[in-house]
């Protein structure tokens, strides 16, 4: 059995605005109906595969939950990070929990933002690593170069592959993100794969090799694990001793000073949607090079993407040449597509000019649904707020503002102070300034409302939390 680790700590600001720090690309349905969590999630899922180990922030802990519902699939551990601290501990803390119950057991490292069309390909290359992984082997799968890519690190081979034929091959080394003669070299010479940064392990291998070559985080990160409480369905590591933790990848840390290595050729499609322009590579284009997502038209345009992300926003393209344009409600991209790398700057722009879009997304995730403001003004906004079948809001107030809730759709229980009633379509209620008040929806459907607030200060963070059934803290989301 192999036990899938999901890890979702990727931000995607090349794909900004779509993808931001609020709400990063791998919960966004970038390439389909499904998000590049729920594909990564169904990949390595079957008769072979346990529950997937997730590791993830308190902000995105309902998030992960929520889709993995929405395809059917029951999560295994879902280990919170207090902080970022890149791969290398995220992988640790996941082989120390697994090492409790199943010490040799293998486990599968996946990014949880990255597209492979053809999962049974991808999952025969997984079993086929399983033996040497069994035997100790560090398994890592190598991606067939395509094009002399300057924004991967490569996998240099001991001998190239038979014919292209799946095989296990030792690893000699990794190699840096190359400049692009070096890059143009490794893609024709047949013994350089592109770094997918998938792993193949046995726990026990996994951990034998921290001790040994970065053994300096096994104690913060044991004793993260060690001092872990459990939240509802989550497991909290210790922020005093994640703290103490380096952040450093997985590839720093351990797997370019390992000698037991073994890679596995994977010939199939494969893409980390690093920008915009793979994702109008990876979008099948049309003749002329053209792709079109939403509410949007192409006229006399090639090499192009267009992308409305808003239904009522109609995106027209005349006579364009190698753009990227993606409109969002409330901010819109325009780009060279041969700068589609570049996009992370201008999100250091932005957050220099302290814009909330540079990270903020436009509608606001919670456990219990979402919302998204519509209007914002001089001492008020007006938002539409989705509450999720059975789901409740939490039992608050607020100093600064008062609200107005209209009914559009569905039926609500609202609480203010003592009294509880029942607000059906195209019904109000008002909610003083000071107020304890709830809401929850008792109903099978979708209750949707709209929200006016009036008030001094209108930010996120004016909220008292008195009872809550996500046990949240106090603060914007707790």
């Amino acid at each position: 059995m192999i036990t899938p680790v999901l890890l979702t700590g990727g931000s995607g600001t090349r794909l900004w605005p779509l993808s931001r720090k609020s709400y990063p690309k791998q919960f966004v349905p970038l390439m389909g109906a499904e998000t590049l969590f729920q594909a990564s999630a169904l990949r390595l899922a079957g008769p072979d595969y346990a529950p997937p180990l997730v590791l993830t922030n308190s902000d995105f802990r309902f998030i992960v939950t929520e889709q993995l519902a929405g395809i059917g699939l029951d999560p295994g551990a879902i280990l919170i990070e207090p902080e970022g601290r890149n791969t290398g501990p995220a992988v640790l803390a996941a082989a120390l929990w697994l090492q409790r119950a199943d010490p040799e057991g293998l486990m599968l490292v996946a990014p949880s933002d990255h597209v492979i069309p053809d999962a049974a390909a991808f999952r025969e290359c997984v079993e086929l690593g399983c033996a040497a992984a069994l035997a100790g082997k560090l398994v890592t799968f190598g991606i067939a170069p395509t094009h002399a890519e300057t924004g991967y690190g490569y996998l240099e081979l001991a001998e190239a592959p038979e014919n292209g034929a799946p095989a296990v091959i030792d690893l000699l080394r990794f190699v840096e993100k190359p400049d692009a003669a070096r890059a143009a070299e490794m893609a024709a010479s047949g013994r350089h794969l592109w770094n997918a940064g998938i792993f193949l392990v046995s726990v026990s291998a996994i951990i034998a090799a921290f001790r040994r070559h970065a053994p300096e985080l096994c104690d913060p990160v044991e004793r993260a694990l060690a001092g872990a409480r459990p939240d509802l369905g989550f497991l909290r590591l210790d922020p005093g001793a994640w703290a103490g933790v380096e952040s450093i990848s997985v590839d720093y840390a351990v797997m370019e000073q390992a000698e037991n290595l073994a890679v596995v050729p994977f010939a199939g499609g494969w893409s980390d949607l690093g920008g915009w322009d793979a994702v109008l590579r990876e979008s099948g284009p049309d003749a002329d090079g053209v792709v079109t997502s939403g509410p949007a038209l192409a006229i006399d345009c090639a090499e192009t993407l267009l992308r409305s992300e808003d239904n009522g926003l109609e995106l027209v393209g005349l006579g364009l040449r190698n753009i990227i344009a993606v409109a969002m409600p409330d901010a819109v991209l325009v780009a060279d597509a041969s700068r589609a790398q570049d996009v992370k700057r201008v999100v250091a722009e932005l957050k220099a000019r302290k814009a909330r879009q540079a990270e903020e997304f436009p509608i606001d995730h919670r456990p219990w649904g979402w919302f998204e403001s519509l209007v914002i003004g001089e001492r008020f906004q007006v938002k539409r707020i989705h509450v999720h079948p059975g789901a409740a809001l939490s039992l608050q107030s607020h100093h600064h503002r008062a609200e107005h809730w209209i009914v559009v759709s569905g039926t609500a229980e609202v609480t203010i102070g003592d009294e509880v009633r029942l607000v059906t379509e195209n019904q109000s209620v008002y909610i003083p300034i000071g107020a304890r008040h709830r809401m929850v929806n008792p109903g099978k459907v979708p209750m949707v409302l709209i929200e006016v607030q009036t008030g001094a200060y209108l930010g996120e963070d004016d909220i008292i939390r008195y009872e809550d059934v996500y046990a949240r803290g106090q603060g914007a989301k707790g």
